[in-house]
């Protein structure tokens, strides 16, 4: 059971929200005193915190501090690229529009439970617009290891295992699943799974 606080400015907001979470089976809320009052100068007990930034505007990073390393997945509205970027610097964080889907909503909760980071198509449209340059994979430095889940997932592409059944022997979503796969390919500077896979027998990550 993933355990999730609210965060947000009004009592109906935080409401809708939590509706959300608890309408999940795999959700619960976290209760504590902090819930629905000011950020909390320290201390987070839950495995992810969902804050609403969408009312008064978008707060910087400093505010957010009070959650300290605790996952986040930060609700926005209308945001400029200057606010995504003073909110990704001071760390990762899951960034999604406030109109988005419950689904989307709880999938980026179990990402975050994961330590993964994701953002709405629509707010990395916004970080780097199409047509825009970006570095190649192999201009890049070299990426940061696997964590212990990911090296799962990786053994479990080498065994020609689909995300369907992937997230059924890991006991995740496949919406988890294809984050992690992004996540592999982005650390192995790999195009495909089948590169990856091959990668990563090379570099000893894949136990055969």
């Amino acid at each position: 059971m993933i355990r999730v606080q609210v965060w947000a400015k009004s009592a109906i907001a935080r409401a809708g929200l939590e509706s959300i979470v608890q309408a999940d089976g795999r959700f619960a809320i976290a209760r504590s005193e902090m819930r629905g009052a000011p950020l909390p100068a320290s201390g987070v007990d839950a495995d992810v915190v969902l804050i609403d930034l969408a009312e008064g505007g978008t707060r910087p990073p400093a505010e957010l501090a009070g959650f300290d390393r605790t996952a986040q997945v930060v609700l926005l509205e209308n945001p400029t690229r200057g606010e995504l970027l003073r909110l990704l610097q001071d760390g990762p964080r899951t960034l999604l529009l406030r109109d988005s889907a419950p689904g989307e909503i709880t999938a980026a909760l179990e990402a975050a439970s994961e330590g993964l980071v994701a953002l709405s198509p629509e707010l990395l449209e916004l970080l780097w617009p199409a047509g825009s340059e970006i570095a190649a994979l192999d201009e890049l430095p070299p990426g940061e290891p696997l964590t212990a889940r990911e090296s799962e997932v990786l053994a479990l592409l080498a065994d020609g295992a689909g995300n369907k059944e992937i997230a059924a022997r890991l006991a995740i979503s496949e919406h988890t699943v294809k984050f992690h796969v992004s996540s592999i390919l982005n650390k192995l500077g790999a195009a495909t799974r089948t590169e990856a896979v091959t990668r990563g027998y090379k570099e000893g990550l894949i136990v055969i």
